[in-house]
């Protein structure tokens, strides 16, 4: 049982507390998916609505693959043989798409402003002068590791995989042959995202793992956009193997391009660590389900979609009173104890 007094430091809902810390003035729900007596209103009201499932995030998201698709990538016949040319055009390609949502959310939120800190989770901007982070600075050590690390590893990826499609060794499916499986396979991406996420997090929660590899990405207790793909190379392996699918289960090279995009571009707005809409209102946008999951460490692994927080009992809301909240009260305890 927590204390009367760690209780009272809990910020109330959408109020600041007296650490800095904010939380908005409703609790994490899930989405209208895995729930009984079925809600097909809800459920298609979430999936069309602004903002919903498809629209801005992954939608925008889409976007971005299908106008990479239409201008920027090099065509499966060059991809036969591994040249520098078309290698080092996907990672000079891949490295503008992270300065330009990582960069542009850092831009806004943390250069520029714009927000002030009116709905920022933590009221403190990144550290600066911290020996855990290279050069003491948390944002250079996130973009030498998101950009690094994440950059190459990214375009490995890319790269063997248009090499396995364009030798014929693994599935293919035309779009002009199969358009239906081919349209079920974009909202598929998004739900496959979420399940191997979950599973690999938990994965690197052992610890063994988070010992030698996560503990990198858990210096950000306080995330900032660049935060996303700081990750120990073992971790970014493994984090995008969910394009791997692809090499056993028919599919298009836009659809794997599509599920290594999202992948790759996605935790910047999970991370930046504001509460949306931003831009006036008008972007929805950040994640407090995960900014939980740094804070406190071990819940919320996976996201407000896929219910497995709940069912493995993992989940917290975000409330004092909320479901969850036990989890959070006990872990602080254990980690007073610890120090």
């Amino acid at each position: 049982m927590a204390s009367d007094a760690s209780a009272s430091q809990s910020p109330q809902p959408g109020q600041r507390d007296a650490r800095g810390e904010w939380r908005p003035p409703y609790p994490i729900r899930y989405a209208p998916v895995f729930v009984w007596p079925p809600q097909p209103l809800k459920l298609l009201k979430w999936l069309l609505s602004w903002p919903g499932f498809m629209w801005p995030a992954n939608l925008g998201l889409f976007s971005i693959s299908a106008l990479s698709w239409l201008f920027t990538q090099p065509a499966i016949s060059r991809c036969v043989h591994f040249q520098w040319g078309w290698v080092g055009w996907i990672y000079l390609r891949n490295l503008g798409l992270m300065w330009l949502v990582y960069g542009g959310y850092h831009l806004y939120l943390y250069v520029l402003k714009a927000e002030g800190i009116r709905t920022k989770y933590d009221s403190h901007w990144p550290a600066t002068n911290r020996k855990m982070f290279l050069f003491g600075n948390q944002v250079y050590d996130n973009i030498i590791w998101t950009c690094g690390a994440g950059g190459l590893i990214w375009t490995a990826y890319e790269a063997v995989t248009l090499w396995l499609y364009a030798n014929h060794k693994i599935p293919y499916l035309g779009w002009r042959e199969h358009p239906v499986l081919f349209i079920a396979w974009i909202p598929l991406v998004v739900f496959w995202r979420e399940f191997h996420f979950y599973w690999v997090h938990r994965l690197i929660h052992w610890k063994p793992l988070y010992k030698h590899v996560h503990y990198l990405h858990h210096k950000n207790v306080n995330p900032n956009p660049w935060s996303g793909m700081a990750m120990h190379p073992v971790e970014i392996v493994l984090y995008f193997s969910v394009s791997l699918i692809h090499w056993v289960v028919p599919s298009h090279p836009f659809i794997f391009l599509f599920n290594l995009q999202h992948a790759a571009l996605a935790p910047a707005s999970v991370h930046h660590g504001f509460e949306g809409p931003i831009l006036k209102e008008k972007l929805p946008t950040g994640s407090y389900f995960h900014y939980l999951h740094h804070r406190y460490f071990e819940c919320n692994y996976g996201a407000p979609v896929l219910p497995f927080d709940r069912w493995f009992h993992t989940f917290r809301d975000g409330l004092p009173d909320g479901e969850g909240s036990r989890l959070q009260e006990e872990h602080a305890i254990g980690r007073k104890t610890e120090g």
